[in-house]
């Protein structure tokens, strides 16, 4: 059972107030803003909620400060000259308008060419290079299913694809299937083979138990270099809320 409370203001800071069915309390500020979160157990009374962000209040500044200092990247507009990253390397954008079918392709000289009619918006460029992203990690997934199922020892019945803003990856364990995040497709490849044995290893352990990190570090080694190589690059506009993101999780939460 969840319940939740107005915001409470303690020294011009906003909380929001979520009372949860947990022992501890969790406190969190995230971005891009340094928004201000805190779950608490459902018997805490108010003063002592009041007394709790008080402590913390030198924390809860310093890390709003982090967010400042990041580097993000700028919204996208598809035009060219603009900078996209496929699988970990980077290309420019050149956009072509043409009454050719409209479509993306790896050019000459680290260069995406995008097909597109002449009077395409913003979000229609968007979707051609999304549909792109979709078509190159399609390719990926038969791979990764052959190089990962027999060393993890679980089958997976099905991997999906789909745009997250929150996580890399997620799996349905009872059903046996993956979805990855389509904002791998930017990523080096070992970075997804990465997401993608911790999603198999779900399969078989739940939580991120001391079995869970056994499992991972016996089928991967080096679990823990590829997720730092995943989650140290730039933050894009949509990664700002990804709590996966070790960036952002060695500061938001305590």
């Amino acid at each position: 059972m969840n319940t939740s409370l107005p915001k409470i203001r303690v020294s011009n800071l906003d909380v929001e107030i979520i009372k949860k069915d947990i022992k501890n309390i969790h406190l969190g500020v995230y971005p891009p803003d340094g928004r201000i979160r805190m779950a608490v157990p459902l018997e805490t009374n108010d003063e002592s909620i009041r007394l709790f962000i008080i402590s913390k209040i030198p924390w809860i500044k310093k890390q709003q400060e982090h967010f400042l200092t990041f580097e993000r990247q700028t919204s996208r507009k598809y035009v060219s000259g603009e900078t996209h990253y496929v699988f970990g390397e980077k290309y420019r954008l050149n956009v072509i308008y043409s009454n050719e079918p409209q479509r993306a392709i790896i050019g000459k000289r680290k260069y995406i060419e995008l097909y597109v009619k002449p009077n395409s918006t913003i979000k229609q460029r968007e979707n051609i290079l999304k549909k792109y992203y979709k078509s190159e990690m399609d390719k990926v997934i038969p791979k990764l299913i052959d190089k990962w199922e027999g060393k993890v020892g679980v089958k997976v019945k099905e991997v999906k694809i789909k745009k997250m803003k929150t996580k890399w990856g997620t799996c349905n364990d009872q059903d046996k299937i993956i979805w990855l995040n389509l904002e791998l497709a930017k990523k080096p490849v070992n970075c997804i083979d990465y997401v993608f044995v911790h999603e198999l290893i779900h399969l078989k352990e739940k939580k991120h138990s001391e079995r869970f990190l056994e499992l991972l570090g016996a089928a991967y080694p080096k679990w823990k270099q590829h997720k730092k190589e995943l989650n140290e690059g730039m933050l894009s506009e949509s990664e700002w809320g990804c709590k996966s993101n070790s960036k952002l999780k060695q500061i938001i939460s305590m």
